[in-house]
């Protein structure tokens, strides 16, 4: 599988943090649920870091099965929807926004196991 994440480095304008939150949930879940081929989209928060100087505001991660299904999904009218619902996000935000792709493994959690601590 592969993730594809839009991270938000930096910070939501003074004033603007309600806004901000509801034009994602008015004009954005709807879009970013819509990708073709995206299996699960996780919107991330930043609560706490150790590092400091950097914060990330929110980080969109997009679940796709293949590269080719992420390569589909940016070239179809949702993400270009997408891309023109999302210009007053970048007009209440002081920072940068950029896109990584990870391939990604899942690891089951195993049942009924406990794991000691080390001595």
């Amino acid at each position: 599988m592969f993730v594809r994440c839009a991270f938000f480095q930096g910070h939501v304008k003074p004033g603007q943090q309600e806004a901000f939150d509801a034009h994602i949930k008015a004009e954005l879940h709807a879009l970013w649920t819509r990708f073709p081929h995206v299996e699960e989209v996780r919107l991330l928060r930043e609560v706490e870091s150790d590092r400091p100087d950097t914060h990330l505001e929110l980080v969109i991660a997009m679940k796709f099965p293949s590269r080719d299904a992420i390569a589909a999904a940016l070239e179809s009218d949702i993400r270009y929807a997408s891309k023109a619902a999302s210009q007053p996000l970048f007009d209440m935000f002081d920072g940068h926004v950029f896109h990584t792709v990870f391939a990604a493994d899942q690891l089951p959690i195993p049942t009924g196991t406990l794991v000691a601590k080390p001595a």
